[in-house]
């Protein structure tokens, strides 16, 4: 899962959506030095990522990514599954993930002065080009792929990963369709919701 649907997943609780969002950003004994609802945040992000990981759903739909981008994949999928998310109106209609998008940059830029300073510089991107929303379109999940090229060590950059994205487009929804309620489920009893 990708940033959209860490913020989803934290359930409107300020403390737990960022840490959920610096996770990353974050490592070893440093997560000790937040608050404990910041805390949590960062091993919920850390139990959505093994959680989402082994669930068959993701391992069938990185499959269908492999030829394109290797083990890489799962970096791909992550981006896929939010695309998925924005688009699907159990959680969203285009209107209230704007709305979403916008409460989250509030609530999580009140923690701005505690932000690890290499979150610090990818939140001042998000916010301004506003990705959350953003994962509804399809150009821009064409230029999540193109940074990820940009960022990985050992993939030579194409345009293979958004062609499978799009030539299994429907598969890859059907994967999410079936993975999107168990995750819920386990963020829920996660977090006792």
């Amino acid at each position: 899962m990708n940033y959209l649907a860490h913020a989803y997943l934290s359930f409107n609780k300020p403390e737990i959506l960022t840490g959920n969002l610096i996770a990353d950003f974050v490592k070893g004994k440093k997560q000790f030095d937040f608050s404990p609802g910041i805390q949590a945040g960062i091993v919920l992000h850390r139990a959505i990522d093994q959680f989402t990981d082994h669930h068959k759903a993701t391992h069938k739909a990185r499959d269908l990514l492999k030829p394109a981008c290797g083990p890489y994949s799962g970096v791909f999928m992550d981006v896929v599954y939010d695309h998925f998310l924005a688009r699907d109106d159990r959680f969203f209609e285009q209107v209230s993930l704007k709305n979403f998008s916008q409460k989250t940059y509030q609530a999580v830029g009140y923690f701005k002065p505690v932000f690890p300073e290499r979150f610090e510089r990818v939140f001042y991107y998000m916010q301004r080009q506003d990705w959350l929303a953003g994962y509804y379109y399809k150009e821009n999940i064409f230029n999540a792929f193109r940074g990820i090229y940009t960022r990985a060590k050992f993939l030579r950059e194409s345009d293979d990963a958004f062609s499978a994205f799009e030539q299994n487009y429907t598969e890859l929804q059907d994967y999410y369709a079936s993975f999107i309620p168990d995750i819920v489920t386990f963020v829920s009893h996660w977090l006792d919701c």
